[in-house]
């Protein structure tokens, strides 16, 4: 008999799919027999033997696959009958063998289905909303960041751009995309096994091999469930454990945002019929996995290390914050509360630990007491290192303001008198927003220690031209970066003010001698000037200028627009002086043996002032060569230099 007799005894009209109490009451041994011969030749046909390459739940066989599953349970209900007749008959024991057959072959059709459809319920790719202004997350996540190229800097140890949240393009799975008829064809045998005493076996198969491919695609983006200890991490080299950290960042995306969701839609929908099954084994399943990536970053969280970790710290708290809204629906359920809360006490943790390394900092900048000379009162060091650090940190601004936000700032010990005047008012009211306060004393912190640093110049000159130097460094990288938009224009405001403060106090010292040796500004619009007169002025002028130039010749003003705002402003008060004096000798100048300027020599000297070193020729390493644009996170080499701080300027602080 073909399939279309076998399927006109099972099907036909007076067939029913549900037989009633009366009719299973009239069933006898013959006919029990006679429904299990039918079956037999169908799940026989159907058996272990059968070749791996043709299925039983594929689209070529779908009659096939109704005609097996209606033999599998009208054989059930068979062996229900001859259980109640002679439970010990050759008959019982046929049919419960193939039974057992069936079973096997459904199993292998279930694993099938499994292993070779692995992108159910959610599509690949698909972006999914992690951030939600109803989402009850742990923190406040609000995010809108200013990148521009940052070149004075090598931060490449923090390269993120590849492992940014932001840069998502969606995710390639492997293998072949779960169709609507593959759902229901697994939903089918799982509720086929299940009702017929085989759920332990069903249920483990599936748990099996979907474990098995959560597994085998985080491994393909370079995760694996870590097998080293928190006590490990601890004691792991940093370069090895940032390796594991970029790793980690590609693997919490793809698991939380495609694997996870898409692991909880295929339980429920195969598993439909209960919903506490189907809750039972996605946490089986992707439990273990979970937990085990977010104990990673809380192991991470916990290591001690210098400030200049910090943004591996912030990419992981990013990580997690960005992913929060989709970890809590994914598992929502009380047997997946431990992934909740692993996340939570990873947040937590991390948290936690980029405040100390922000006290770290803070510490590190008050403790440099580096007596090293900077050529020329140029930008120190610890200028350009701290002000670099706060840039990249600059980038991560609103989520600092979440992780600082119930932290208050603590102003302790006493500024320099100079400085008193760039505290805002906001530091005592509060009105900031904190992380704006913390970047603002950060800087004060700063300036403390470079005004210090500027008392050990013997010229007072020279110390207020260091001071205008660094502050304009100062400015120029938080104009021309993230942080404007942390600390506001105001600030900018303020102190670029303090920077022309310093200036007027360079040139009024600097030059006092040289602008006291010619008459000021009202005796020469108002009397003329003689020869003689003139003379005496020439006099003392030639000695004021040649001393304070030579003096100045090393000196430097590495910014060229503070560079060029001195020398107008010196040439506005030289000149217009000097060449009424110089004009007094009318024709016999060129006799005058005591002139040894003209005014057009002036104007070429004023030119290379702060400028030139000693000798008289451009020194090109004293130039401004530094970009002052801020950003980090897309444009870092990979594999030079660490940006790390010297260690005569954070010491103590070490790995």
């Amino acid at each position: 008999m073909g399939f279309k007799g076998i399927a006109s005894v099972f099907f036909n009209k007076h067939s029913s799919t549900s037989p009633s109490p009366v009719v299973r009451s009239n069933l006898n041994g013959s006919l029990a027999e006679e429904t299990i011969v039918r079956a037999e030749s169908v799940i026989l046909r159907w058996g272990s033997e059968q070749s791996d390459s043709d299925y039983l739940f594929s689209p070529g066989h779908r009659e096939g696959a109704l005609l097996y599953m209606e033999s599998v349970r009208r054989l059930q209900d068979s062996m229900h009958l001859l259980v109640k007749e002679d439970p010990h008959s050759e008959l019982l024991v046929r049919a419960q063998s193939l039974m057992e057959a069936s079973m096997k072959r459904l199993t292998k059709e279930f694993h099938r289905l499994l292993s070779t459809n692995l992108r159910f319920g959610v599509e690949a790719g698909e972006p999914v909303s992690c951030m939600s202004s109803g989402s009850s997350t742990p923190a406040r996540l609000r995010f809108s960041y200013h990148s521009e190229d940052e070149s004075d800097f090598d931060r490449s140890e923090f390269d993120r751009s590849e492992f940014d949240c932001r840069d998502e393009q969606g995710f390639e799975g492997h293998g072949h995309q779960g169709s609507t008829s593959d759902l229901s064809d697994l939903r089918t045998i799982a509720d086929c096994m299940i009702a017929l005493g085989y759920a332990k076996e069903c249920i483990s198969t599936y748990k099996i091999v979907r474990r098995s491919i959560v597994q085998e695609e985080l491994h393909n983006y370079g995760w694996e469930k870590p097998v080293i200890s928190p006590q490990q991490i601890q004691k792991m080299d940093w370069d090895v454990l940032e390796d594991k950290i970029k790793r980690w960042l590609v693997a919490v995306k793809v698991a939380v945002k495609t694997v996870f969701p898409r692991e909880k839609a295929l339980c429920d929908g195969v598993f439909s019929a209960s919903k506490s099954l189907s809750q039972s084994c996605f946490a089986d399943i992707t439990r273990d996995i979970a937990t085990a990536l977010f104990e990673f970053a809380g192991a991470v969280g916990k290591r001690k290390r210098s400030p200049e970790k910090i943004f591996r710290m912030l990419d992981m708290y990013e990580a997690i914050a960005r992913l929060w809204l989709q970890i809590e629906t994914t598992f929502s359920s009380d047997s997946t509360s431990v992934v909740r809360s692993r996340a939570v006490d990873c947040l937590i943790k991390l948290a936690e630990t980029v405040r100390s390394m922000l006290r770290d900092y803070e510490m590190a900048i008050q403790k440099d007491y580096s007596k090293s000379a900077v050529p020329g009162g140029g930008v120190h060091p610890l200028t350009r290192y701290v002000m670099n650090y706060l840039v990249f940190l600059g980038d991560y601004g609103e989520l600092l303001e979440d992780i600082v936000a119930d932290w208050p700032l603590e102003l302790h010990g006493s500024l320099p008198e100079p400085l008193s005047c760039l505290i805002s008012d906001e530091f005592e009211d509060g009105r900031a927003p904190s992380i704006s306060m913390r970047f603002a004393w950060l800087i004060l912190v700063l300036l403390c220690k470079l005004d210090a640093k500027a008392e050990a110049f013997k010229d007072v000159a020279l110390s207020y031209l260091f001071l205008a130097n660094n502050l304009r460094y100062i400015v120029a990288k938080v104009t021309k970066s993230g942080l404007r938009h942390v600390l506001g224009d105001d600030w900018i405001i303020k102190h670029d003010s303090k920077v022309r403060e310093y200036a007027s106090k360079y040139e009024r010292i600097g030059w006092a001698k040289v602008l006291s040796s010619l008459p000021d500004e009202k005796s020469t619009a108002t009397a003329e000037i003689g020869p003689e007169e003139a003379k005496a002025f020439i006099g003392g002028f030639n000695v004021a200028f040649e001393e304070a130039f030579a003096r100045q010749a090393s000196w430097v003003a590495p910014d060229p627009k503070l560079r060029e705002e001195i020398r107008g402003s010196l040439a506005g008060k030289l000149l217009p002086a000097y060449r009424r004096v110089y004009g007094a000798f009318g024709k016999e100048k060129p006799r005058q043996p005591i002139i040894k300027f003209s005014p057009e020599d002036l104007e070429n000297y004023m030119s290379e002032l702060l400028y030139v070193s000693g000798g008289g020729s451009r020194d090109n390493t004293l130039s401004y060569s530094d970009s002052t644009t801020g950003s980090s996170r897309s444009s870092r080499s990979s594999g030079s230099s660490t940006g790390s701080f010297p260690a005569h300027f954070l010491f103590g602080l070490g790995r």
